[in-house]
């Protein structure tokens, strides 16, 4: 299960942004999917709540959005539909995939303590 050595890795980077605002409770951690990235959501989302106790994700939860694959011709420009052959049928081009594997950390929300208490 792949999904553990992805979060594992989102972890590291989450610290690694944490580390830059001492005291900061990270609260929320956006992570963006593709849906060809090879990634069970439901399994990375499990992952994540097993692995963060006695991380800096340890109050953390995790949202994730889902990306759908976008195919285009890389002469034309030409945006190939959903369920259509990978070439496009003005030019012959083979498409390129735009987007939809990736795996992409977003955004952090950290709560800060407040000193003037």
């Amino acid at each position: 299960m792949h999904e553990y050595s992805i979060v594992s890795a989102l972890v590291d980077k989450v610290e690694a942004q944490a580390r830059a605002h001492p005291g900061a409770i990270v609260r929320v951690v956006h992570v963006a999917i593709g849906e060809l990235a090879g990634v069970e959501i439901e399994l990375l989302v499990t992952a994540f709540d097993t692995f963060k106790p006695k991380t800096v994700c340890a109050a953390a939860a995790i949202a994730v959005e889902s990306r759908p694959a976008r195919w285009r011709c890389p002469k034309c420009k030409t945006v190939i539909a959903r369920g259509e052959k990978l070439r496009c049928e003005p030019c012959a081009s083979p498409a390129r995939l735009e987007s939809g594997d990736e795996i992409m950390l977003q955004r952090i929300e950290l709560e800060m303590e407040d000193d003037d208490v």
